[in-house]
């Protein structure tokens, strides 16, 4: 699949989780890092999308251990939460 529409693919993905603050988090988090993603970490991306919303905020937020095949630079980022968009 072409990088650009795979791309648009995870940034819908990432967009549209049913919930506001998943939303925020998983989307705003693909706005920050998905542009400069290798093959690997698109696919590792792609992955975490299809675990619960609770999970992945849980784990971004320390409140849970990350799973080992997610532990490396994409959840670190996510970690961060230094992407999450603050309306002032």
């Amino acid at each position: 699949m072409d990088r650009e529409i795979r791309l648009k693919r995870l940034h819908f993905r990432a967009w549209h989780r049913g919930v506001k603050e998943a939303d925020l988090l998983i989307g705003g988090f693909f706005d920050k890092h998905g542009a400069g993603w290798n093959e690997a970490e698109m696919d590792l991306f792609e992955e975490l999308l299809e675990e619960q919303d609770v999970d992945i905020m849980a784990w971004a937020m320390g409140t849970a251990l990350v799973p080992e095949r997610y532990a490396g630079t994409v959840m670190t980022a996510l970690k961060a939460l230094n992407y999450v968009p603050i309306s002032r």
